[in-house]
């Protein structure tokens, strides 16, 4: 698995998209038909995944918009990120 560094642009898996339902938001994986649900920092992750931003960009804006820490959420948010690579959900930027 790829290296997730601070100014990796992160975007989405070519076939996973994510719908919002209710008050919160669903990943479909259409090769697999996986459905996995997000929570809510998952959701607004993913919100700010556009293949043009950076990690750090993204923990950015997270920050500001949860007013926490950057510091503590950049450990979080690159454990997630690496999650969702491993998951499918978001392209390996190594590949």
């Amino acid at each position: 698995m790829a290296e997730i560094a601070s100014e990796t642009v992160l975007r989405m898996a070519d076939d996973a998209s994510v719908q919002h339902v209710g008050d919160g938001a669903v990943v479909l994986l259409a090769r697999s038909g996986q459905l996995y649900t997000c929570n809510d920092t998952t959701e607004a992750f993913l919100d700010k995944v556009d293949g043009a931003r950076s990690l750090d960009q993204i923990v950015g804006l997270l920050s500001n918009e949860f007013e926490i820490d950057k510091a503590t959420l950049d450990q979080d948010m690159t454990a997630l990120a690496a999650e969702l690579v491993a998951e499918g959900i978001l392209a390996d930027p190594g590949a």
